[in-house]
């Protein structure tokens, strides 16, 4: 007998990336495992503290969701699925392929930590067994600024495991926060961000303006100085990111809520066209069609 109940059990807010929106959310995970980016608040409420959902519960919820649904795509919450050892990520893997045989692609959030527990091998066997894609949330690729947002990672850190993904043929869709070092570090985080990019050669690369719904006390005790960029600071600021990039075919995303100016394109390509609706921005902002604040909520 087919419960009408929806199959899935979930701990509120669930997070997943804009290209996800019409993907099975999949938690796996409850949280984050690091849970200290000063600037992260999403797995800040209590209910969220970190765990790995039981097992059992999990195929579960599969083999349900094989019973009642019709699912192209799949997305493993929450914060960092990858956290889980690899015997556990096949077995859902598996479970997923079975139970629900039109699924097409399985994706999720991965913190670059994670990878550096798995070889190159064990990511191989994960993307034969279905999984298609890992989001790196890097962030920055300057170390001063990865220091001061408590980030727990590295310039290099993050490249081992952005090649470590690609060598085992996994894509990889990198996230970078514009304008995370302020006033005083934006220089830095964007032409190191574009060095770890141009090392990395991820197959997307999507930029997010930094943003604090519930204030900037946390993220400015580990950042005292931290003063946020105008408007005009955080186009200069994806001007010289831009300027900086040497991508030969990644898809280059900038239209999250959270930014005035959407940019989409395929760099190399597309570089010089997005450099010039930069310099429009910079130059006549009222001709640049930017996003109105009213349309920034998060």
């Amino acid at each position: 007998m087919i419960s009408h109940a929806f199959p899935i059990s979930y701990v509120e807010p669930v997070f997943r990336p804009p290209s996800e929106a019409h993907s099975l959310i999949l938690p796996v995970t409850n949280g984050c495992s690091w849970n200290k980016c000063t600037f992260c608040e999403m797995y800040t409420a209590p209910q969220k503290k970190f765990r790995a959902r039981d097992e059992a519960e999990v195929l579960e919820e599969i083999r349900r969701c094989g019973e009642q649904l019709i699912v192209q795509r799949v997305f493993l919450a929450d914060g960092d699925a990858m956290v889980l050892p690899t015997r556990r990520l096949l077995g859902i893997l598996e479970a997923i392929a079975e139970h629900m045989p039109t699924v097409e692609r399985v994706t999720s959030y991965c913190l670059p930590r994670n990878l550096k527990r798995k070889s190159t091998e064990e990511l191989r066997e994960l993307r034969e067994a279905g999984l298609a894609m890992l989001y790196v949330g890097a962030e920055s690729g300057d170390d001063e600024v990865l220091e001061r947002v408590n980030k727990g990672e590295t310039f290099d850190s993050t490249a081992d495991a952005l090649l470590k993904a690609g060598e085992a043929g996994l894509k990889r869709s990198v996230m970078i926060l514009n304008g995370l070092g302020g006033a005083a570090l934006s220089e830095q985080h964007a032409i190191n961000s574009a060095r770890l990019m141009n090392l990395t050669q991820p197959e997307f690369v999507s930029t997010l303006v930094v943003s604090f719904p519930q204030g900037m006390d946390r993220y400015r005790a580990q950042f005292p100085d931290f003063e946020p960029l105008d408007q005009m600071g955080l186009f200069r600021e994806i001007q010289l990111f831009l300027e900086r990039l040497e991508l030969k075919d990644t898809v280059f995303r900038s239209d999250h809520a959270s930014n005035y100016l959407v940019l989409k394109g395929v760099l190399g390509a597309d570089k010089p066209r997005m450099m010039e609706q930069v310099k429009r921005a910079i130059e006549q902002p009222e001709r640049a069609g930017l996003r109105p604040e009213w349309m920034r909520a998060l």
